[in-house]
């Protein structure tokens, strides 16, 4: 077995969770660790981009809010098989170290660790806990926030280290902004893999409203679901807008450094992605996010003037087209809201994860 230090990372469920995972295991690779990715088939689909000498492991899971009445009732059943056999896996090959991020395909990893007894932590990217990093919030060594302040248990302490990022994103931090003029401008729409056929519904009518003088300058990325793209793309196409649609954007950090204007669901991952770039953005909080979460991440940036925050309910094409109006024809107020938006970006997060687990193994060695 290698003598090289080994990392268990548990996440899964959305690209929320996994994204950072991604970040910290391209920053461990580097530091001379192995690292493991637990997770499931759902989780799986988000592994493309993980460095290959990532040792993926499927893991059996399960979640109670999906499937009829049998399916919920089973659910017990597979997380525990799930937990069985990761600590199998972890009896063969000891983890220094297991961090999970949140999503129903962590519990087995950091399940066997709590009953293993060892080193382990959790990262929440959220302002509210997850409902699977409240459960073990209490049973680790160290939480780690991406939000601050975020809501944790009493007695538990909380350490605020951001929300890491890929190495693509960082290869744009603080990429210069362009302030929005008389000359091409870019719109990035991202809404997210949960609710985001409200975006498709309520913005390209928003942004075919515009004035023509400013409309005839605009091009549009947009990111909607299969299901939504053929209408979304017609209907830029019918008003004559230059749009790109598609269900998912391999190139999110250029097409967002490249932006004027980001229109944006606030999960945790595109917040960082913001902040580390720096780019002004229209957010739109998911309304049925646990614990309302999605909003407790977008005020950071509402109180740093970098976003303008707009709830579902009020997020009708007349309202939008009056928002990114306001900021595609303010220039200086658009840039003083892409440095407000770089003043919160902690693109060394990932950095400063990788020391606190480093030092948990430390602390565990000489105890």
């Amino acid at each position: 077995m290698s003598k090289l230090p080994l990392l268990v990372i548990a996440a899964g469920g959305t690209g929320g969770h996994m994204f950072p995972a991604q970040a910290l295991a391209e920053v461990m690779l580097a530091r001379g660790w192995r690292v493991k990715l637990s997770t499931d088939a759902r989780g799986a689909r988000y592994t493309g981009a993980f460095p290959d000498a990532v040792e993926i492991e499927q893991i059996t899971s399960a979640t109670f809010a999906r499937g009829g009445l049998l399916a919920k009732a089973l659910v017990p059943f597979r997380i525990l098989g799930g937990t069985l056999s990761a600590a199998i896996r972890m009896l063969r090959d000891r983890p220094d170290v297991v961090i999970g991020f949140g999503g129903y395909p962590s519990i087995p990893a950091l399940g066997a660790a709590w009953m293993l007894r060892l080193p382990r932590m959790i990262h929440e990217q959220n302002g509210v806990l997850g409902r699977v990093n409240e459960i073990f919030a209490t049973r680790v060594d160290r939480v780690a926030c991406g939000t601050w302040p975020t809501t944790l248990p009493e007695g538990v302490e909380g350490v605020h280290v951001g929300n890491p990022v890929r190495g693509s994103v960082l290869e744009r931090t603080g990429a210069g902004y362009i302030a929005p003029g008389d000359y091409p401008m870019d719109l990035l729409v991202m809404g997210g893999s949960q609710g985001a056929r409200i975006l498709s519904d309520v913005i390209p009518p928003a942004i075919a409203a515009l004035p023509m003088d400013m409309l005839r300058n605009i091009r549009v990325s947009h990111q909607a679901r299969d299901e939504d793209g053929t209408r979304v793309a017609e209907y830029y196409a019918e008003n004559g807008i230059n749009a790109d649609v598609q269900p998912f954007f391999h190139d999110v950090p250029r097409r967002m450094s490249e932006a004027q204007l980001v229109i944006s669901r606030s999960g945790a991952s595109s917040i960082a992605d913001l902040t580390v770039i720096g780019r002004p953005a229209i957010l739109i909080p998911f309304a049925a996010a646990a614990g309302d979460h999605q909003v407790a991440n977008a005020k950071g940036m509402v109180e740093a003037e970098a976003a303008v925050m707009i709830n579902e309910a009020a997020a009708n094409p007349e309202n939008l087209t009056e928002i990114i109006h306001m900021i595609l024809s303010d220039g200086p107020a658009a840039s003083k809201m892409a440095r407000g938006a770089l003043s919160l970006g902690k693109p060394e997060a990932a950095e400063t994860l990788a020391d606190m687990i480093t030092d948990l193994t430390t602390k565990e060695t000489t105890t």
